[in-house]
Order: C-alpha cells, then sequence, then structure tokens
C-alpha cells in the first residue's frame, strides 16, 4: 500500500510539474507571437534661426550633424516607419534614419489632427521612430503613456530621446536620454 502510495504522489507531482512547463511554453510563445510596440520619439534637430519670419527653416550646419548623429545613435534598431511632421526641420531630421534603414517614405502626421486610434493600431508590433517639435513631442509621449510626465522641451533643447514600450499585456514603460 505505501509503494502505491509513493507511486500515486510521484505521479501526480510529475504531472502537476508538467503542467507547470506547458503553462511556461505557451507564455513564451505568446510573447513571440505578440511582439512589443517600442516608439522613439526626437525633437528636430537645430533649425536655421536667422529669418524670424520664416515659419518652415530648414537645419543649419549644426542641426545636419546632429540629424545624421542620430541615425548612428539608433543604428543598432531596426525601424519599421519613421513618421515626421510636414516641415523641413523634422523631415531633414528623420531622413538619415529612414534612409539607414531602407524606409524609402516617411509617414507625415499632424500632430494637431493626429487620430491617435489609428495610430497606435497601425504601428502596433512595431518599432517606430517619430519627430517633432518642442511641444508635440512630449505631449505625445505623455498621450502613449496615459500620463502627463513629460513637459515641453526648452526650445535649446534638442538632445532628449524618449523610448515608449508597449508590450502585448498593454503594460508600458518609459524612458527619457539626453544625447548630445
Amino acid at each position: 500500500m505505501k509503494k502505491t502510495l509513493l507511486l500515486l504522489a510521484l505521479l501526480f507531482g510529475s504531472l502537476s510539474l508538467m503542467a507547470q512547463d506547458i503553462e511556461a511554453e505557451a507564455t513564451v510563445e505568446e510573447e513571440i507571437t505578440l511582439p512589443k510596440t517600442t516608439y522613439y520619439l526626437i525633437r528636430h534637430a537645430e533649425k536655421d534661426r536667422s529669418n524670424v519670419s520664416d515659419k518652415n527653416p530648414h537645419l543649419t550646419q549644426q542641426g545636419l550633424l546632429r540629424a545624421a548623429k542620430w541615425s548612428y545613435v539608433l543604428g543598432a534598431v531596426k525601424f519599421d516607419a519613421v513618421y515626421s511632421t510636414d516641415y523641413n526641420r523634422t523631415r531633414e531630421t528623420a531622413l538619415p534614419t529612414a534612409e539607414k534603414n531602407g524606409i524609402a517614405e516617411l509617414n507625415i502626421y499632424n500632430p494637431s489632427n493626429m487620430d491617435m486610434k489609428g495610430f497606435v493600431e497601425g504601428t502596433s508590433g512595431k518599432t517606430v521612430l517619430v519627430v517633432g517639435h518642442s511641444n508635440t513631442t512630449p505631449k505625445l509621449v505623455n498621450t502613449l503613456i496615459g500620463s502627463d510626465k513629460y513637459e515641453q522641451i526648452d526650445d535649446s533643447n534638442n538632445a532628449n530621446l524618449y523610448i515608449v514600450t508597449v508590450l502585448p499585456s498593454g503594460e508600458k514603460t518609459d524612458v527619457l536620454l539626453v544625447i548630445d
């Protein structure tokens, strides 16, 4: 009788361990089939301020260097899409990174009339670079994370890099790096 009870205990213990292994494998498979979404958000590089009436200036030489630097800083990241507002300075900032990733066309967005639901659905499971402005970039980050955490960027700051990650579970993480 003792042998039978011992065998039954071992059998149930083994079945319990097998069930845990199967559950762990299902979790790993779920994470593989449901990729995370990662957003990299930056402000445009240094713009030409020589003509105060120019509402659509190009980048300065320093700004062009920073745009090229962003493509190297983000060189290990494989982007699925690059978004930019429809201004010379943002497009010029986004272009080197887009080209490095073989992305032929920038996705142009209007931050004041943005379909956030469509944007989030369309970028789900992807890695995306978004280039905006001192006021629109932190606002977009705050919308993505669901919290008013970040304030407008100082007009002299072109070095902020925000990274927002959305896991398949819906959990969100965010970090601000300053790359000067």
